[in-house]
C-alpha cells in the first residue's frame, strides 16, 4: 500500500468567502485514494458557500487516473459555489499528467504557495469583499429641460401600382353573316380557227449550171516510140 498524507489549514480570506489549503505529499493510487478522498469532501460539507482550495502539491511524487477524476469532481463543485481551485509547486510528472488530461486549461498552477493565496484571494467578487465607506454623491447639475424635437416627417407610403386590368374578351356576334352566293365564272368562248392560208405554189427553181471545170488531159498510157531512121541504103567503108 502506497503512502499519502493530507495535511488541511484554514487561510484567511473575505468577507463572505472561505479558503483552505490542502499539502499532500507521497503517492495517490488505487489502494489509497478513495480513503485520502473523503478527508476533502469532509471540508466541503464543514464550509458551505462560497469556498477557495489551494492544493499544495510540492511533495506530490504519483496520482493515478482515479485521483484525476476525484480532483475534477472538486473542482466542479468549487466553481458551483462560486469559488476557486489552483495548484501549487506541481512537480514535473505531475504537471504533464494534468496537461495531458486537460485539467491545466482549468486549474490554474503557481511557482509558490503565496502565488496561489494571493490568487484566491485577489478573485474574490466585490460581493464577497469589504465593501469601502460609501461617498455621498455630489448634486447633479441641473438638467435644462430637452427642446421639443420636431416633428418626424411622415414615411411616405407606397402605393401600389394599379394591376392592369385583362381586356375584355369581345362577343360572338349574334347571327353569322351570310355566306356570299357564288358566282358563276363564264367558261372562256374558244377561239375560232383560223383558216389556213394556202399555200402558194412556189415556182420552179431554176438551177444555174454547174461550171464544168476543163478536162484535164489525161496522159498517153506509153509515149510513142522514136521512128528509127530509114535506112538510105548508103554504107560507109
Amino acid at each position: 500500500m502506497a503512502e499519502a498524507t493530507i495535511a488541511v489549514e484554514d487561510l484567511p480570506s473575505g468577507a463572505g468567502s472561505q479558503s483552505v489549503l490542502f499539502t499532500i505529499s507521497g503517492q495517490l493510487d488505487e489502494s489509497n485514494i478513495d480513503e485520502k478522498s473523503k478527508e476533502v469532501y469532509k471540508i466541503l460539507e464543514e464550509k458551505p458557500g462560497k469556498l477557495n482550495l489551494v492544493f499544495d502539491i510540492a511533495g506530490l511524487e504519483y496520482m493515478n487516473s482515479k485521483s484525476i477524476g476525484y480532483l475534477t469532481d472538486w473542482y466542479g463543485k468549487i466553481k458551483e459555489r462560486g469559488g476557486e481551485v489552483v495548484i501549487a509547486r506541481p512537480k514535473a510528472n505531475i504537471s504533464d499528467i494534468l496537461q495531458v488530461v486537460g485539467l491545466d486549461q482549468l486549474i490554474k498552477t503557481y511557482e509558490s504557495v503565496d502565488e496561489a493565496k494571493q490568487a484566491v484571494l485577489a478573485g474574490a467578487t466585490p460581493e464577497t469583499a469589504e465593501a469601502p465607506a460609501p461617498v455621498e454623491p455630489a448634486p447633479a447639475p441641473e438638467t435644462p429641460a430637452p427642446a421639443p424635437e420636431a416633428p418626424a416627417e411622415p414615411t411616405p407610403t407606397e402605393t401600389p401600382a394599379p394591376t392592369p386590368e385583362a381586356p375584355a374578351t369581345p362577343e360572338a356576334p349574334a347571327e353569322a353573316p351570310a355566306e356570299p352566293a357564288p358566282v358563276e365564272t363564264p367558261a372562256p368562248a374558244e377561239p375560232a380557227t383560223p383558216a389556213t392560208p394556202e399555200t402558194p405554189v412556189a415556182a420552179p427553181k431554176v438551177e444555174a449550171p454547174a461550171e464544168t471545170p476543163d478536162p484535164v488531159p489525161e496522159a498517153p498510157a506509153e509515149a510513142p516510140a522514136e521512128p528509127k531512121p530509114e535506112s538510105t541504103g548508103t554504107y560507109d567503108l
